[in-house]
């Protein structure tokens, strides 16, 4: 079957597809996967598809998109998982804006229903040049590897920007320690370690000055999660050594209390070994008190500094400051301030190496 495809999700990036496609009517039903569906009903909210380029466009009834089959466990989402068997005809439910497409099994009040996705059929590429015989695209094509068992490899000091749970200002804080880092001279590679499928942080990293911004999306895995995370962390972790990176700030996506493997990378240390700082968001100072128990009891890592709404204006400012007894930092009013701190952790951080 031959179809146009009115919009490719940006998830399926790694195989590089084409709008005019073919597709098999056999679907294997496994993550990674990509799919074509189209697309049914009308909405409002969280009712655009983010492209291979990062532009968010809206979608219609009616439109035909390719996507990667998914799971998702979002606190302020949508959830949903990959069912055992997939058929031509079959709805599933677009999980997020980067095109993970899945069954819905729970959904957030503020986003609405999900768009229903009637499956129309896996798509083909046609990886050798003359073989008409397609196979089906699966985004661990062309993803990235590195050598982690080259000793040889530069470790770059390492930046967490880790946060209770979403939309707690980490993207935010990670960008401006971009900024501040690539204006001290550093050559800053960024990177989302957790989370599902999306472009915009990493490009927002990149438009704040990185010089490479990685997703686990490039390494070929649609959702991060405790099995898989901390081994496609120290992938992308590895990789930017080997690009050249002087330093990296490395967002952990959802909260250290979710279903990303977040926790898993940070009990991780012992093969990666400790972060050079760790920069914690936090909403509220209930967050932020919580955050340093967690870190001290579960992790044995210590907060360095504390960003995000909770660091607002001086009434947070001073429980974390006064209470808990960690520096506080605002990335929005603040950014040269936080990033000047950052940056004389990971001078610290070189000569210590040197040593």
């Amino acid at each position: 079957m031959r179809v146009w495809i009115d919009k490719i999700a940006s998830a399926t990036r790694n195989v590089a597809l084409k709008r005019d496609a073919w597709l098999n009517e056999r679907i294997t039903a496994r993550e990674g996967m990509v799919i074509a569906g189209r697309i049914h009903g009308e909405k409002t909210t969280y009712n655009v598809l983010e492209d291979v380029h990062g532009r968010q466009a809206p979608l219609h009834d009616g439109d035909v998109i390719a996507g990667v089959l998914g799971p998702r466990q979002a606190l302020q989402g949508y959830a949903g998982f990959v069912p055992e068997s997939i058929s031509v005809g079959d709805r599933l439910q677009l999980l997020n804006m980067g095109g993970v497409i899945g069954k819905c099994s729970s959904q957030n009040p503020d986003l609405g229903k999900p768009f229903d996705v009637e499956v129309l059929g896996s798509v083909l590429v046609f990886p050798e040049f003359g073989n008409r015989s397609g196979v089906p695209a699966d985004i661990t094509m062309n993803a990235i590897t590195s050598d982690s068992q080259n000793g040889a490899t530069p470790k770059p000091p390492v930046i967490f920007v880790a946060g209770t749970c979403m939309n707690s200002g980490k993207t935010f804080a990670a960008c401006h320690l971009v900024r501040q880092l690539s204006k001290r001279g550093e050559v800053v590679g960024g990177c989302k370690l957790t989370g599902v499928s999306l472009r915009r942080d990493a490009l927002q990293m990149m438009d704040y000055g990185a010089k490479w911004a990685l997703t686990f999306n490039d390494a070929g895995i649609v959702t991060t999660g405790p099995k898989n995370a901390p081994g496609v962390a120290q992938t992308i972790l590895t990789r930017l050594g080997e690009l050249g990176a002087g330093v990296v700030v490395a967002e952990l996506g959802d909260g250290i209390m979710g279903e990303y493997g977040v926790a898993e990378i940070l009990r991780a240390q012992k093969e990666f070994g400790r972060p050079t700082a760790l920069v914690m968001c936090a909403n509220d100072p209930v967050g932020a008190w919580g955050a340093k128990q967690i870190m001290d009891t579960e992790f044995g890592i210590p907060i360095d500094v504390v960003a995000g709404p909770a660091t607002d204006n001086a009434v947070g400012v001073r429980f974390i400051e006064n209470t808990l007894g960690l520096r506080a930092i605002n990335a929005r009013t603040h950014g040269p301030e936080l990033g000047a701190f950052i940056a004389e952790r990971a001078v610290e951080a070189r000569k210590a190496a040197a040593r």
